[in-house]
Parts: C-alpha cells; structure tokens; sequence
C-alpha cells in the first residue's frame, strides 16, 4: 500500500499499483508541483534566537522525540485507541493498497472547484510499460478521464486521472459533501442594461490570450518580497513601492471598459485598428421624444 519512496521530487509515500478495469498497473507517486514561496520562520526579536515548536507529553511534563509519538484516536474523554501504520497499511479497503479506478467522466463535467493538487503517476519498473501506455492512449483517445478512490493519510479519498504529455497524474479530489452550497453568499442584487453586458463581453473579447503563459502572470510578490530581504540584509534602503493610481472621477462605464481593452491589446503589441470597438450607447425613448419637440413646427 503506501511506502517510503526515497526518491528525489516524489512525494514521501506512494502506491504499489493503481487497479484500471482490466489488470493492475504497477505505478509510484511523484509530486507534480513545486512551493517557490518564500518560506519564514518564528524568531525572538530581541536576540533573533529561533522559536521553535516543541512536543511535550502533558503527563510526563517532559519534551519527546519523533520515535516516540504515534496516531491515537480520542474514542472517549479518558480513552485514547492508538493506531499504527501497520493497522493503517491493513485497512479493509480494496483502496489500501491500490488507486480503484470506478469509471470513466467527461472533463467538463467535473466542476473545477472539487480538483486539488496533481501527483504524476510513473510506471513502476518494466512489467507496467505496456498497461500504463495503454491506458494512457486509450484516455488520450476518449478525451475522457477517471475517477478512482485510493486511501492517503488515515482516510479514503477520491481522484481524477488525466493524461499530461503522456504521463498519467492523479489529482485529488473534493467529496461532494465538502463543497458548500454557493446559496450560502448573498450576491449582490443590481439591474444591468444590454449595453453593460455587451461592454463586458467585449472586454473578455479584447483580453482573451491563448494561454497562461507571460511575464504578466509571474508571481511578482515573490519577487518583491526578495528585494526587501535583500535590501535588509545588506543594510540598505527598502525599495519604493510605485505610486498607487489616485482615485479619479467615476468614470462612464463604457469608456472604462473600451480603456481596459485598448491596454490589453496595446500590451500584446497589436495595433489601433485590431482593438474590437465596445457598442456605442442607444439613445433613451426619452431623449428621442425630448429631440422631436424642440424641432420647429
């Protein structure tokens, strides 16, 4: 079920096998995401000692190490059941030793607020060659993916399987009971004109990019908050932050948007004439009728 994997970039456990509907497939997990955030620590501000996290047993009143601390379930105020990784690696599950796979989905039809974190899915040695290609070019064929349940961490979950560039990822999922009801926000309650939606339209129009890449979408905090250390540790001045936009007049929604797109597109170097217009506001019944009465008779 799951082991110590030992190996550089994977995950520190991982599956013997995921089961597809014919044949199992010898397989091991590899983390497919990397954290480049800048990571802080706890320190005392007067001498900048660390503060670190202690583990202390409340009987004994004294600190513990790590191979002394184990699972325990509070069953009842005075009655803890422990639980080892032995009795998790003998769950009476199928899923305890193997990712389940339990049918087949289209992609669209998973909400994507139910997927979290990918996992790769490497075959594990020779003899699954053959049945992870195959699986993976049958789903690349059916543009569908799989659902599978597998046990992680003291508790069954559920997965998504997708083929990315030939390689099979497990990404977690939500169990519809840990999604809640979007009822739950009051969204706001306000009248819209045709030309405000068409307006909008129009921005998505002009902003719409190919694909995610960009140095528009790099993560710039990150790159500030480096500056800053940086700056610090060299005991010069911070750097300054750029002037915030000062807060105008409220402008004519029509003219914002057409603004919004104009610099979107300006920003991917096309020129005035590629800009697709937004639509010119429709005149009032009102001001028609006001217009007819000041003519002369």
């Amino acid at each position: 079920m799951i082991r110590e994997d030992g190996r550089k970039g994977s995950v520190s456990c991982g599956y013997e096998a995921f089961s597809p509907v014919n044949g199992t497939v010898p397989i091991h997990v590899q983390s497919a995401t990397e954290n480049h955030s800048i990571q802080f620590h706890q320190y005392h501000l007067e001498d900048m000692g660390r503060v670190r996290v202690r583990k202390v047993c409340e009987l004994e009143d004294r600190e513990v190490t790590q191979s002394e601390i184990g699972k325990g379930y509070e069953y009842a105020k005075h009655q803890v059941v422990p639980v080892t990784d032995e009795d998790l690696r003998s769950l009476p599950l199928p899923t305890a030793k193997a990712i389940e796979i339990a049918g087949f989905v289209p992609l669209d039809t998973i909400d994507p607020i139910r997927i979290g974190d990918g996992y790769y899915l490497a075959p594990d040695g020779q003899v699954a060659a053959k049945p992870y290609k195959l699986l993976v070019r049958a789903l690349g064929r059916s543009s569908k993916v799989a659902v599978a349940k597998y046990a992680w961490s003291g508790r069954e979950r559920l997965g998504l399987i997708r083929v990315r560039d030939d390689v099979l990822v497990l990404h977690a999922m939500r169990w519809p009971d840990e999604v809640r009801d979007p009822g739950a926000v009051d969204t706001p309650n306000a009248n819209l004109s045709d030309d405000e939606i068409d307006g909008a339209l129009a921005l998505i129009d002009g902003m719409t990019r190919d694909g995610l890449e960009g140095d528009d979408l790099r993560d710039t905090y990150t790159d500030a908050l480096a500056k800053v250390i940086e700056a610090k540790r060299d005991e010069k001045p911070l750097p300054e932050a750029p002037e915030p936009e000062k807060p105008g007049k409220v402008l004519d929604l029509m003219a914002a948007l057409q603004e919004s797109v104009a610099k979107a597109q300006a920003s991917r170097g096309e020129t005035e004439a590629d800009i697709h217009q937004l639509p010119a506001k429709k005149k009032t019944a009102a001001k028609k009728t006001a217009a007819r009465k000041s003519r002369p008779a």
